[in-house]
């Protein structure tokens, strides 16, 4: 008996640290994308957070694909990365609200790594954009192609409700209802005239969320192990 005591209690502890570790680690293992707001014709930040490389190679540089509702985005600058925008041609030619023809919108955000980024760190990008106005309910796409020293992964497969979830799945958001507080003019020219520091400033307030939220399910699943220790021990003694 003497000997069952010890083992029980640093099982059940062990088991219990394993599974606090377990929570973010499984949270952290897709490209994931997060938004302050995602009400119809608002303008926000998004913002994507890179958790590894690629089968633990360096990343050497991320391709963010932007949908097509989206007309234009303001790419948030990056430290130790160069950044440049893609432009496509827009199926039909739109007007920015002030007189002008748009012809073209950014298709894709590259952001290229002055030196390979190590595999188990961790960093984020962010965009300014904004949404499209008549898209509620809808889910925006955001397919990432990430290319490391060696091999890539095309984080471009779309998650299906109710399905099991892709082994690369694209990051996205589901535009929801138009809240009435969207602000400016809603044109092109208005959104990529917002300054890059509000655009950091909701990065950091979102990786300060999700560090929030993680942190808390280490603690609860990590209280579960110390129940368990505690009860193991209980039904020793008797």
């Amino acid at each position: 008996m003497k000997f069952t005591t010890p083992i029980s209690v640093g099982t059940a502890l062990t088991i219990g640290a394993l599974l606090a570790l377990a929570a973010p680690l499984a949270a952290s293992a897709h490209i994931s994308v997060d938004a302050p707001t995602t009400a119809a014709g608002s303008y926000t930040v998004l913002t994507f957070a890179l958790p590894h490389g690629c089968d633990a190679s360096s990343t050497t540089a991320i391709s963010i694909g932007v949908p097509e509702g989206i007309a234009s985005v303001t790419p948030t600058v990056n430290p130790g990365w160069n950044v440049s925008k893609t432009s496509v041609d827009l199926a039909t030619p739109i007007d920015d609200g002030e007189g002008n023809t748009i012809t073209t919108r950014t298709g894709a955000v590259l952001y290229t790594a002055d030196t390979p980024f190590p595999d188990g760190l961790r960093t984020t990008f962010a965009l300014s954009v904004a949404l499209p106005a008549n898209a509620e309910g809808e889910n925006l796409e955001f397919p990432i192609l990430q290319t490391c020293e060696v091999g890539q992964t095309n984080w471009n497969e779309a998650t299906v409700e109710g399905a099991d979830e892709p082994a690369h799945p694209a990051p996205f958001i589901t535009v929801t209802a138009a809240t009435g507080d969207e602000h400016g003019h809603g044109t092109i020219a208005t959104v990529a005239s917002h300054d890059e520091t509000a655009a950091t400033t909701a990065a950091a307030a979102s990786d300060d969320v999700l560090a929030r939220v993680l942190g808390a399910g280490g603690l609860v699943v990590g209280a579960v192990g110390i129940v368990l220790a505690v009860t193991a021990r209980r039904k020793t003694s008797l």
